[in-house]
């Protein structure tokens, strides 16, 4: 118990001396105290013996658009980066031994973001294009599990690709050139294959299909389409001072007038054309001989330095200048896209542009291209035409018309063409529809002042095109255009009695005036009706003329109301009210605040149902058997019969059924 109490009071005050300030370091071994760190090679208080860091630039010139490998990544592979060295139109490329495609395969470009491969986590960076300067970048910790190549797809001049990984024990092969190569040594990681000139490859990567980079061109990650460059040496020496000779083992100085500095040649041109740079090789010989001898014989103060001079200062050949492809011009379906081509030709570290004829012995990349990032949606027409909305005359019919993906899913119209969208709704003439009566109101004053006498109405048969619901034809059915009034006895001698004539049947246009003419008798104080015969030595007055008041402009007529469209729970009945002038042509004429109603309600009564005993619902989800139109069916029509039924019921009173 006491030591387990000890070690607790030990841990608080090693956890105090560790949270207060100024306290001592713990070191990568976890002591306290300790001054030990990681090194380069990842090993805790290692002298960075432990590993090798393999770096270099890849600096070729590339005269063929497409995949060039750059550098093998071996595996066990660390602290990976691989850097454009500035922004060019050139792309970096990643891809395993295994075949599988990390970044940039199959001539599309990625995103920038992490991508997982070989192992390790790779973060792929490209810069903003308008604010830096910088070239892309891989990044990634390792190590790797497997063998991987960077690529670059070549479209401009290649800036230089910086690359740099560290690899573990002292054995690791730097991929920098060396002076012999044996057949199939890498070369600045680029494999090239003996036998093969630089014409051939010059020449492939002429034919070689220029495909859009967002295309689905297929990929190229071949040894040939690595190797369509000429094999240069540019890193075997930089264009500065060559005082990085790496000299001969240590000797006594043996300074005499027997030796002094001689120029032996010169380093490598930095460029193959558009003016490079070299400088001269100083080596210490023997004045006599001539033999090199070490350096320290010769006095290191008399050494000249080098300086440099022009070399290959004529033109590099034209090429054409690709640039990134414009976005399609559509967003589904066949589109165009389009980028620009310029023959440059660079000369004193500069790409100028110059007339296309120089490019002339290139052949020259196309300019548009065809481009389809997805397949349109199209329309899709799902139902057949609903029956017309009326039963006679013109009305509406309908249909499902949905835009439907290439997957069969349904989707906003938006993603269809409009312009080509079939119609959803069409009118429809169902044909004349029944004839009806079309009657004015009864006139107000009765044809005789007194005695019997009749009131008149104007009747017309027209045609119906506005219902919703049938009407009756016009058929022999003439509704009366007169009714009998009566007001009052009148008084004389025998002799026809006239009445006084009625108003015109029409306020306006020709109509007709009625009147009585009776043969009386007439009394001293009443008249006697008597028999049409008995006054027939008078001559008889006439009982009906025409009459024209003023012309009218026009008055409302309306036919009959039709049948309920329900027996019960509320249905409604029409009628058809029109604008008619004096020729009884339809007019725009009428006062619309005197125009009749058309509609009203009808048969407010509540419905009984009849329950039908060998007629009910077997399932309690009936109503889902409905909403999927399913009663049309035998077995869910007898499963769901009550709710079937009155589906059915619904749907006939809708279409005014009785």
């Amino acid at each position: 118990m006491f030591v387990s109490y000890l070690i607790l009071i030990l841990l608080h005050v090693q956890t105090a001396v560790l949270a207060r300030p100024g306290g001592e370091n713990i070191g990568c071994d976890d002591y306290l105290g300790s001054d030990k760190v990681v090194d380069k090679c990842g090993v805790c208080g290692g002298d960075n013996t432990g590993c090798q860091v393999v770096s270099g630039v890849f600096k070729h010139a590339l005269t063929s658009l497409g995949y060039h490998r750059v550098v093998e990544i071996p595996q066990g592979a660390t602290k990976i980066n691989i850097t454009e060295m500035y922004k060019s139109n050139n792309y970096l490329a990643l891809r395993s031994r295994s075949g599988r495609s990390i970044i940039n395969g199959n001539w599309a470009i990625d995103r920038p973001g992490k991508y997982e491969g070989g192992g390790t986590m790779f973060t792929y960076k490209r810069p903003n294009e308008i604010s830096s300067t910088a070239g892309e970048s891989f990044l990634a910790e390792g190590p790797t599990n497997e063998i991987l190549d960077v690529y670059m797809i070549h479209q401009q001049p290649n800036p230089g690709v910086h690359y740099e990984y560290v690899i573990m024990g002292t054995n690791a092969i730097s991929p920098q050139v060396l002076p012999h190569r044996r057949p199939g040594e890498p070369l600045n990681g680029q494999l090239v294959t003996e036998g093969r000139s630089q014409e051939e490859g010059e020449a492939k990567g002429r034919n070689e299909k220029k495909e859009d980079l967002r295309g689905e061109a297929p990929e190229t990650f071949t040894s040939e389409s690595a190797q369509t460059f000429p094999v240069r040496h540019p890193d075997r020496f930089s264009p500065r001072r060559p005082d990085t000779l790496v000299p001969p083992a240590p000797q006594p100085p043996r300074r005499s007038r027997d030796h002094n500095w001689k120029q032996l040649g010169t380093t490598e041109c930095s460029t193959t054309c558009g003016k490079g740079s070299q400088y001269p090789i100083f080596r210490c010989v023997h004045r006599s001989t001539h033999e090199e001898a070490p350096e320290s014989y010769c006095d290191a103060s008399m050494k000249p330095t080098p300086e440099e001079e022009p070399c290959n200062i004529f033109p590099c050949p034209a090429f054409w200048d690709i640039g990134e492809w414009s976005e399609c011009s559509k967003t589904c379906g066949l589109g165009m896209q389009h980028r620009q081509v310029l023959c440059r030709q660079v000369y004193a570290n500069r790409s100028l542009t110059v007339q296309p004829y120089r490019c002339q012995h290139l052949e020259k990349p196309e300019t548009t291209s065809t481009c389809q990032l997805k397949i349109c949606s199209e329309w899709q027409i799902r139902t057949d035409w609903t029956s017309c909305s009326v039963p006679c005359g013109v009305g509406q019919r309908t249909r499902d018309v949905k835009c439907v993906s290439n997957i069969g899913d349904v989707v906003a119209d938006e993603e269809c063409n409009m312009k080509l969208r079939p119609n959803d709704i069409e009118n429809c003439d169902m044909g004349p529809c029944a004839k009806s009566w079309f009657l004015t109101e009864w006139s107000e004053r009765c044809s005789a002042e007194c005695g019997a006498g009749v009131r008149t109405r104007s009747v017309v048969c027209m045609t119906n095109h506005v219902s919703s619901l049938p009407l009756e034809g016009c058929g022999n059915n003439r509704p009366a255009e007169a009714t009998p009034c009566d007001n009052g006895p009148c008084t004389g001698k025998v002799e026809w009695f006239t009445g006084s004539w009625s108003q015109c049947s029409i306020e306006c246009g020709h109509g007709t005036q009625q009147r009585e003419v009776i043969c009386v008798r007439k009394n001293a104080d009443t008249f006697e009706v008597l028999d049409p015969s008995e006054c027939s030595f008078l001559e008889k007055p006439r009982s009906q003329q025409s009459c024209h008041l003023k012309p009218c402009g026009a008055k409302w007529f309306s036919t009959e109301w039709s049948m309920c469209s329900k027996s019960c729970q509320g249905g409604f009945r029409v009628r058809e009210v029109r604008c008619l002038s004096d020729d009884m042509a339809l007019s725009n004429l009428c006062d619309p605040q005197l125009k009749p109603e058309e509609r009203e309600s009808c048969n407010p009564q509540d419905c009984v149902p009849e329950v039908d005993e060998n007629c009910k619902d077997k399932y309690y989800n009936c109503n889902v058997v409905v909403q999927a139109r399913l009663c049309v069916y035998n077995y869910y029509k007898t499963a769901c019969c009550a709710s079937c039924i009155r589906v059915a019921n619904r749907q006939t009173g809708f279409l005014g059924s009785r």
